[in-house]
Parts: C-alpha cells; sequence; structure tokens
C-alpha cells in the first residue's frame, strides 16, 4: 500500500506540471486586447478571478477533508479544462469573466489539496521528514512547467494569439485521467457533528486566534507571499521601462521562471544551512531590497535584480508551508493551508489596486518603493509577534 500511495508524489508533480503550463500568458495581454478589452477590464478580470478564488479557497479545502484528495484534485482538473475551454469560444469580457470565474473555482479547489495528500502520503510511508524537499520539487515543477510554457506560447502567437489558449485546454485535459489514478491516502476521518459552515467556522478561529503560532506564520506567509505576487504584476512594465523589446518578453518571463524553480529546489537546504530565525527573515528583507534596487536602477542589466524576488518567491513556500504543516493534523490539513493562501489573496487583493493607482498616478518608481517599504513594515510587526509566540 505504501508504494502505491507513494506513487502520489510524482502524480502530483506532472498534474502541477500540466496546470502551470501556461501557454497564454506571455501574450495574455494582447489577446485581451485582440478580443475588444481595455486595461481596465483586463485587470477586472483578474481581480473577480481572485475574488472567486477567495470566495471557494475554505470550503474547498473542507471539501477535501471531508469527501478526500483524490476527488477534490479530479473536480480541480475537470474545472480547469472547462474553464480554459470556455476561452477557446469566448470573444468578450462577459466570456472570459465565465472563463475566469470556472478558473478561480478550479484553482481553489487544488489549492491546499495538492500539498495535503503530498503530506498525508509520505506520512503514511513514514517519510513526513522530506516533506520540505518534496514540496519545494514541486514548487520547482511549476515554475519549470511555466518556463517552459512560456518558450512554446510565444511560438504559437505567431500562428495566432488564440492558437495558445486551443493549446492550453488540450494540454490540461490529460490532467484529469492522471488525477483519476492518485490513491486516497490514509488520514483520520474528519468528524461533521456540527455541520459544515460551522466547521470550517471553527478551524479558521483555531487558526487565526486560538493557534498564535501559527497565526502569525500565516500572516507572514501572506506578507510574502504579497510582497512577491505584487512585484509580478510589475514586471512587464519594467521590461517595457528599460527597453526590453517585445520579442524577448516570453524568453525573459520563462528564464524567471526557471531561476524560480531552480530556488524552489534548494529550498530545503537554504533552511538547513541559514536555520528557521534566518530563513523566516530573509524573505521579507529580500523582497524590500528588490523593489529598492530596481525603482533605484531601471536599465536592462538592472533585470537581475528581479531574481531577488523569485528567489523569494521560490524558497518561500516549502519553508513555511512546512512550518505550519507540523502544526496541525492531517484532518485539517487541507482547510488550515486553504486559510494560509486565502489571507494572501485577501492582502494581495487590498494592497495590489492601491499600487497600481500608485503606478498609474505617480510613477512604477514611486510603486516599487511604496510597495518595498510598505510589505516590509507588515513583515518586521509579523515577525516580532512570532518572535513572542517562539516561532523565531
Amino acid at each position: 500500500m505504501n508504494i502505491r500511495v507513494q506513487s502520489n508524489i510524482w502524480k502530483i508533480g506532472v498534474i502541477k506540471a500540466l496546470r502551470w503550463f501556461m501557454l497564454m500568458m506571455p501574450t495574455i495581454v494582447l489577446f485581451f486586447q485582440e478580443n475588444g478589452l481595455s486595461m481596465k477590464e483586463v485587470l477586472l478580470l483578474q481581480s473577480l478571478f481572485s475574488v472567486a478564488v477567495i470566495i471557494f479557497e475554505i470550503p474547498s479545502g473542507y471539501f477535501s477533508d471531508v469527501v478526500g484528495r483524490k476527488a477534490t484534485i479530479v473536480l480541480a482538473c475537470i474545472l480547469s479544462f472547462l474553464g480554459f475551454s470556455i476561452y477557446t469560444i469566448s470573444y468578450g469580457f462577459t466570456g472570459f469573466l465565465i472563463a475566469e470565474l470556472v478558473l478561480g473555482l478550479g484553482s481553489s479547489f487544488l489549492s491546499g489539496t495538492d500539498s495535503a495528500i503530498l503530506y498525508d502520503s509520505l506520512l503514511q510511508a513514514n517519510r513526513d521528514g522530506e516533506y520540505k524537499k518534496y514540496e519545494g520539487r514541486l514548487s520547482a515543477v511549476g515554475n519549470f512547467s511555466e518556463a517552459l510554457a512560456s518558450f512554446a506560447g510565444g511560438l504559437l502567437a505567431v500562428i495566432s494569439l488564440r492558437t495558445p489558449i486551443y493549446a492550453e485546454a488540450i494540454v490540461v485535459f490529460f490532467s484529469i485521467p492522471l488525477a483519476l489514478t492518485l490513491v486516497e491516502p490514509a488520514r483520520k476521518a474528519y468528524k461533521n457533528t456540527e455541520g459544515s459552515i460551522r466547521e470550517i467556522a471553527k478551524i479558521v478561529t483555531y487558526c487565526l486566534h486560538q493557534h498564535s503560532e501559527l497565526k502569525w506564520l500565516m500572516v507572514y506567509s501572506a506578507i510574502v507571499g504579497a510582497s512577491t505576487l505584487t512585484m509580478a504584476w510589475f514586471v512587464q512594465p519594467y521590461f517595457l521601462t528599460v527597453g526590453l523589446p517585445l520579442a524577448y518578453f516570453g524568453i525573459a518571463w520563462g528564464l524567471l521562471n526557471i531561476s524560480t524553480g531552480m530556488f524552489s529546489l534548494y529550498a530545503h537546504k537554504i533552511e538547513m544551512t541559514l536555520g528557521r530565525t534566518r530563513s523566516l527573515v530573509m524573505l521579507i528583507f529580500l523582497s524590500f531590497l528588490g523593489s529598492l534596487l530596481l525603482a533605484l536602477f531601471q536599465s536592462l542589466w538592472a533585470m537581475v535584480f528581479l531574481l531577488l524576488f523569485y528567489f523569494v518567491r521560490g524558497v518561500n513556500n516549502p519553508i513555511i508551508q512546512d512550518y505550519v504543516n507540523r502544526l496541525i493534523t492531517s484532518d485539517m490539513r487541507a482547510t488550515v493551508l486553504s486559510v494560509k493562501n486565502l489571507v494572501g489573496r485577501i492582502l494581495f487583493a487590498i494592497i495590489g489596486p492601491f499600487i497600481g493607482w500608485i503606478t498609474d498616478v505617480y510613477s512604477l518608481q514611486v510603486a516599487l518603493i511604496t510597495s518595498g517599504s510598505m510589505f516590509l513594515g507588515l513583515g518586521v510587526i509579523s515577525l516580532l509577534f512570532l518572535r513572542k509566540y517562539k516561532a523565531v
């Protein structure tokens, strides 16, 4: 049985690779504009996608804990395929909105559950001590897949801007039969004695109120994650500012994602070398340093400073997620991880538009400094609370 359960490790990796093979990303804005959308509508779509994920993030994690990891991942893969299929036949804002909402629902069902089935599978095989290593590899697989898709998507876009979307729907389809072969790992059964909504509220209260160490780890993870996600939306404007030719956008985007994958692979070794406290403190300070350097130096050679963000992006999840997993039990693992992801998305949804407004009204340089300073301040505050509760 342990051998069958351990097969989940590579299967989750392949599913993540297929899901992250986002062929449409290098030219997605051009595709939207070709179909008559303004930049305001493009950003509105992304906001509504985040809202969909926020709404379903915790219920989907609870669904995973109650119904099972395998069924949840199968549903996530079906929804992802459906979302991209809707994109292939849509030619305006309404169709794209429906596609984004379906994709957001699918993303929420996969978020947290992939890490939960990985940890539970390793736990059943008495290999839970290797979780950081495999979570790092899982992150690396996703980033390598996204990088490869950046190169391929750029080539397919030469045919037409819609061609990468057709290809992406086909790629995502193959995740469905693979998900059906997953083995449900043994775990403590979740006893629903008070009703779904009340049970979810109970777990959320436990995460964000009763367990102080867990709460501040989640808050800190959200701050670090939101800082790198915000920067991800600054990357293409920065490319334009420094004069990078449009033909090289896909290549640069792909190389950045490759770097993230490389950093993820070595996350466990970095944490072992630096230790828990230094690893956590390093994340937010490197994120701030990246913002400052990019604001001060806006030229092609300064693009190397983007690697600071992609380093943080690569090691953040494996390091912090391992700490979180050690503080919770398997019966609530997916729900708790969904709460963690939810906190990050809420923070980004609040701060992201504000930073975008600063970019429009003032400049990219001012936005970078404001963003970096804001996240640094929030990060330091959360680190002080973590120290108080002896997490660092």
